[in-house]
């Protein structure tokens, strides 16, 4: 941590600056990405020297596979690391910053430990049921999506062998026919 000078404004105060900052190191292949949620120093490179790896982030399945460890995120919060855009939406998505906001309000004393984390777990057990519906309705879309792709195909296949039995009808009088025609021959011959 070091301190900087507020640009003369205010000299006599000084500014605590941080260079820390909560970020997604890329890691996967090409075309599938997958992400670590780390505290580094800002300075560093995007998938560079960390200080701390907080979790990970899947974008690859639906819905989205976030692991993280809340409390290793609160702390690193509270110390003054800066999340980016996107890890400030993972983390709320998680809990992260409500825990960090309910934690701002115990030390005020305008919530007592119990009740912040009773908000907590009531969110965390909301969250949950969102995420358990959504999960549901999209593998009853996608049973959905299978039966009708079903029920199309049979009728296709159905339709193919409708068109396919006049041929075959055809086919066997043409063949009657010419075994009449061979009767009525060999008759001639006669």
């Amino acid at each position: 941590m070091r301190l900087i000078n507020n640009r003369g404004r205010e000299p006599h105060k000084l500014i605590k600056f941080m260079p820390v900052k909560i970020r997604l190191q890329r890691h996967g292949k090409k075309g599938k990405p997958y992400y670590w949620i780390v505290a580094a120093d800002a300075r560093a490179k995007r998938d560079g020297k960390y200080l701390e790896k907080l979790g990970a982030y899947n974008p690859n399945t639906n819905p989205a596979t976030v692991e993280l460890n809340v409390d290793g995120a609160v702390q690193w919060l509270q110390n003054g690391a800066q999340p980016t855009d996107t890890a400030r939406a993972i983390l709320s998505y998680k809990g992260a910053m409500l825990k960090n906001h309910l934690a701002g309000g115990v030390r005020k004393g305008a919530l007592t430990e119990e009740q912040a984390e009773e908000k907590f777990n009531a969110w965390l057990e909301e969250k949950a049921a969102k995420i358990q519906s959504k999960a549901e309705g999209l593998s009853e879309a996608q049973q959905k999506a299978k039966a009708e792709a079903l029920a199309a195909e049979k009728a296709v296949n159905e339709a193919r062998i409708a068109a396919a039995a006049p041929v075959e009808e055809e086919a066997e009088v043409t063949e009657e026919a010419q075994a009449e025609g061979e009767v009525v021959a060999s008759s001639e011959e006669e």
